[in-house]
């Protein structure tokens, strides 16, 4: 498929009249072919009234239906083959078999979505009967589904140009909510974005659907972005990136006349705490594991392990030895854009400069352009409390150790902390004790708990939870990764006393749909048995 440079809105492609931009290989410093035009004002109108025009219709296509289509983006995304991995690898500097794997999440949370939606639980069907000879007042027959919000933007993420981009979680499961989608494509990666938004446009068009369910706009500022949060026909947001974007963009949709939600996922440091019999018995284990996980990816996943805390002693400097070993035989890898690698390089001297912050290890130097050096650094708990900016997150693989003089202590830090989409807790039977005391307070603190495990890495399925208190995300009662994405998106409507040729099938009596529903407060099967007997 030959890229063009232009963006998709519903089932045509214009090249952008603004700001023309060109795609950054971040390992050599060279720009790409072709350039991208920017967007304005002229095509968020268009998208927006097209997604707006698609919604009504779309919002009721059938489960079957939608389910196809989710899993026919997932097949044409496939089909792209090595044109797709090749300019993904190009554009983000990251290795092939990355790239390959995470093509694969990408279809496989497609997939995901295609049974959750024909399964219908998300529906959430609701019954409760009239009850006309009820006193001293009778009750009226009501009847609860939950339909799409409606059109959603969603912001392209810059360290997953697959699985959290055009294709990925917010679109996959705004579109299984039956929510048209317009995406403002990441600049870091816009040639992939085009060649997974032509094979979204092509399912549009394959099903027979609208051709406003899908748009797709480039920028290489902010512009279009929001423009497109404070169109009135937009009505969620699905957002991955930096604090500072997505307080602008939850300002934006704050400020509307009427205000929508915003899901970002934003900072988090996702802190590991190692208490005294785990770090006693297997600290050397525990310091190779964790510089594995801090340098994966060059440390650019949102999980990555930016904080650790243990009492100081032995087991603490003995963990530090050996994450310091494995630090220094780690190459420098390529960071995902120039910005981020500038922005990692200031994070660093700033903990550097610090006389309160000790640098403990760093990486082998860098040898290309753009390049991430790990770097490992320490301070004691006191420092740490006096000053909230050691909880600033540094996006790459670079960590700071917290010396605790007792156990009590790696409470009271972790009291203070900020919200986190993980929470590590690596522990012996003789911690039981501690590890008691302390998860009430990580519960409150983190959308993901870890026993005995690293952070890096979220599987895509029914039970997980990529989400947390701010500034992890901007809601902590939802996640970005998994089954409850599609929960986001969607919202309950009562029909009450509504003649039955107007129900929609989800509450009709017969159960057109095979749903399991609650009749009268009891669970049902689809076969209309009672689930409690």
């Amino acid at each position: 498929m030959t890229m063009t440079g232009e963006m998709l809105i519903g089932g045509g492609a214009v090249y952008g009249k603004g700001i023309a931009f060109r795609a950054v290989d971040p390992a050599t410093g060279r720009e790409m072919e072709p350039a991208f035009g920017g967007g304005g004002d002229a095509e968020v109108e268009r998208a927006c009234a097209l997604a707006w025009e698609a919604f009504d219709i779309f919002r009721e296509t059938g489960l079957e239906a939608r389910a196809r289509f989710l899993e026919a983006i997932a097949q044409r995304i496939l089909d792209l083959g090595d044109a797709l991995v090749e300019r993904a690898v190009a554009e983000s500097g990251l290795p092939r078999p990355r790239i390959e794997g995470e093509r694969g999440r990408t279809v496989d949370q497609l997939r995901l979505f295609a049974q959750v939606v024909r399964e219908g639980g998300w529906l959430d069907a609701h019954i409760d009967r009239a009850q006309p000879e009820r006193r001293p007042l009778p009750r009226p027959d009501l009847r609860q589904r939950h339909i799409a919000l409606g059109p959603v933007a969603v912001f392209g993420a810059s360290n997953f140009p697959l699985a959290f981009s055009v294709a990925g979680g917010d679109t996959a499961s705004a579109l299984a909510a039956g929510c048209p989608v317009v995406v403002k494509a990441h600049a870091a990666h816009p040639g992939t974005s085009e060649l997974v938004g032509r094979a979204i446009q092509a399912a549009v068009a394959e099903c027979r659907l609208p051709e406003g369910v899908f748009s797709m706009l480039f920028d290489s500022g902010h512009a279009v972005g929001t423009a497109l949060v404070a169109d009135w026909r937009i009505k969620a947001v699905g957002f991955t990136g930096s604090r500072r974007g997505g307080i602008a963009l939850m300002n934006v949709a704050a400020a509307r006349r009427e205000p929508i939600p915003v899901y970002a996922e934003m900072s988090s440091i996702n802190p590991i705490f190692l208490l005294p019999a785990a770090l006693e018995t297997r600290a050397e284990t525990l310091g190779k594991a964790f510089a594995a996980s801090l340098t994966m990816g060059a440390g650019q996943f949102c999980t990555n392990p930016g904080l650790v805390l243990a009492v100081d002693g032995p087991g603490l400097n003995r963990f530090l030895e050996a994450a310091s070993v494995a630090l220094r035989e780690s190459a420098a890898a390529t960071m995902l854009t120039p910005g981020i690698h500038a922005a990692y390089d200031d994070g660093v001297r700033r903990l550097t400069a610090r006389s309160d912050v000790q640098t403990v290890a760093r990486g082998q130097a860098c040898v290309g352009p753009n390049q991430c050096q790990a770097a490992l650094f320490a301070a004691d708990a006191e420092a740490f409390l006096s000053d909230p900016g050691l909880q600033e997150e540094v996006f790459g693989s670079a960590s700071l150790v917290i010396r605790c003089p007792e156990v009590a202590t790696m409470r009271a830090v972790a009291e203070r902390l900020e919200g986190q989409l993980t929470a590590t807790v690596h522990a012996d039977d003789a911690d039981a004790d501690e590890a008691r005391q302390l998860f009430p307070t990580l519960e409150r603190k983190a959308g993901r708990m870890l026993f005995n495990g690293w952070p890096t890495g979220v599987e895509v399925c029914h039970a997980i939870v990529h989400g947390g208190p701010f500034p992890a995300t901007s809601d902590s009662r939802t996640t970005s990764v998994g089954a409850l994405a599609i929960r986001r998106f969607l919202r309950p409507v009562c029909y009450q006393d509504v003649p039955a040729a107007l129900l929609p099938e989800a509450v009709q009596d017969g159960n057109p749909l095979n749903l399991w529903r609650r009749i009268d407060g009891d669970l049902q099967s689809p076969d209309g048995k009672d689930a409690s007997v």
